[in-house]
């Protein structure tokens, strides 16, 4: 459980309390009762098996896969890896690989549904890439946590220098949101568009070096089975 479910769980059921003690009636509570059992459902964490193996990146978020395409951007062609995350999945950001962050940027815009893909570049968001380290040595993985049309708080835990492991947490967005990761262009994608993936457990993409064949250690949770 993330800390803001207790904090929003507790305060609404003092104001349930306050409220049926100066009205005599406890069907005024009733309202605040179920929005505090909402938060503490909505910020729920669950444990997850990360996966191991040489190359593998995670998926940073819950939620549904709506673009995987290739994009120019100045530092050369990349693929992108879109997903949405509605107010029903889990908001808990992981790392989408282990390594060292070596660009944190918070960008202030606007609260485009996260469906339109001009949220991807319009919305306000933080970016974060990650450099490789150990079994990811050499990857350098962007992903961005991008608020939604719902979503007004983008919390992240990451500071340059950090070093971080593939599946750790890192930080949250309230509400639906979206999140993008940014991979390099002979990265092998492991997922399609309309997947359901899970973070930290869902490998999205597999970056194989010369002669080599990436296998998966530990399997993933498939992409349709839900927390």
């Amino acid at each position: 459980m993330v800390r803001d479910g207790y904090i929003y769980a507790l305060s609404l059921l003092a104001v349930a309390a306050a409220l049926t003690w100066l009205t005599g009636a406890w069907a005024w509570g009733i309202a605040p009762v179920l929005l505090a059992a909402f938060f503490l459902w909505f910020f729920r964490d669950p444990h997850r098996t990360i996966p191991a193996g040489k190359g593998l990146v995670v998926s940073p978020g819950d939620g549904l896969v709506t673009e995987t395409a290739s994009i120019a951007t100045p530092e050369g062609a990349l693929q992108r890896v879109s997903i949405f995350l509605s107010v029903f999945d889990v908001h808990v950001n992981r790392a989408p690989i282990s390594g060292t962050v070596s660009r944190v940027q918070y960008q202030k815009g606007q609260f485009l549904n996260a469906m339109n893909p001009a949220s991807a570049e319009r919305n306000e968001q933080s970016v974060v890439t990650l450099r490789g380290q150990g079994a990811d040595l050499g990857l350098e993985i962007t992903f961005k946590q991008i608020a939604g049309l719902l979503a007004r708080r983008i919390v992240c835990r990451c500071a340059e220098g950090q070093s971080v492991k593939r599946g750790e947490r890192v930080g949250l967005i309230k509400f639906g949101s979206r999140v993008d990761v940014l991979l390099p262009a002979n990265a092998e994608l492991r997922v399609k568009v309309g997947d359901r993936v899970k973070g930290g457990a869902s490998v999205i993409a597999a970056v194989h070096s010369a002669g080599e064949d990436l296998q998966v250690g530990t399997p993933s949770i498939p992409p349709g089975e839900r927390a």
